[in-house]
């Protein structure tokens, strides 16, 4: 019943950046909560010390993240998951056995004008990410873009491969909520930012997973290497596949978690990396 997703990551608006712990649920109080004039950054260091307050906070910050989904999907929950591809990264995810009865009209409605994208593993995210942990010469002391984080996947990959800084960018609120939420239950940092143009630091690399589903999105392909020295995109959706400053770097089949069944071809799964020869 979930065929009809689709995914649009962009933004626009510059912000700053603003430092917050979990214990602050500004970017988790609902679905349309406005970041105001500010990017937030999430750090595990700013919680108490006792691992059984850090628990208490990653949960209340796990219910909120729920609230958020309810707003769009009353009859569905989250729940923690590993991924299938990456069984050391946990996600807070649409429960996996999903109904299989047609949403109500209304739920319909709300789930068209407002997807919740972010509370599915997709599967181009799940093998960057799982490249990533298994190269973590390509992440390891880098300044890092995740560019359309949606769940934050494959930051948090690049972070437990050793980065230095993870800086997960995408336009809707809920997903940096969503990246909080599992930065947290993976004990890792990440700074979250609306879009790219609230990035004032130098950046080493740029991933993108699942950014190319639109035709309209692949000018993505020549504008992320204006702002990092390297880029790594992930993508099944982009028949023909065909730029000149990319090079392919491996075919993986894998499925988005929780299973979508979506057709076979998009469980075709491809890595590509930039490549600055004429």
């Amino acid at each position: 019943m979930f065929g009809w997703l689709r995914k649009d990551k962009r933004g626009s608006k510059s912000q700053k950046v603003k430092r917050i712990g979990l214990t602050d649920h500004r970017i988790l109080h609902d679905r349309t909560v406005s970041l105001g004039s500010s990017v937030t950054h999430l750090d595990p260091s700013d919680q108490p010390a006792s691992s059984c307050m850090k628990e208490i906070s990653t949960t209340a910050a796990f219910k909120h993240l729920e609230t958020i989904l309810h707003q769009t999907l009353p009859s569905c929950a989250l729940e923690r998951s590993p991924i299938p591809l990456c069984p050391s990264i946990e996600l807070a995810l649409l429960q996996a056995e999903l109904p299989q009865t047609p949403l109500p009209d209304d739920e319909m409605r709300q789930v068209l004008a407002s997807p919740a994208y972010w509370c599915f593993c997709w599967a181009s995210g799940q093998v960057l990410a799982q490249y990533l942990l298994a190269h973590p010469e390509r992440v390891a002391g880098k300044s890092i873009i995740d560019f359309g984080a949606g769940s934050g996947v494959v930051g948090i990959a690049a972070m437990l491969a050793g980065a230095r800084e993870v800086l997960a960018v995408d336009l809707d609120p809920a997903a940096l909520a969503a990246c909080a939420v599992n930065a947290a239950i993976n004990d890792v940092q990440l700074t979250l930012a609306p879009d790219l143009n609230a990035i004032q630091t130098p950046i080493d690399l740029i991933i993108a997973a699942d950014v190319l589903y639109d035709r309209d999105n692949l000018h993505f392909l020549d504008a992320l290497p204006t702002l990092a020295t390297d880029v790594l995109i992930a993508d099944s959706r982009i028949k023909n596949f065909n730029h000149r400053h990319y090079r392919l770097l491996q075919t993986q089949t894998a499925t988005t978690w929780p299973d979508l069944e979506e057709y076979p071809e998009y469980n075709q799964v491809r890595l590509f990396e930039h490549t600055r020869s004429s």
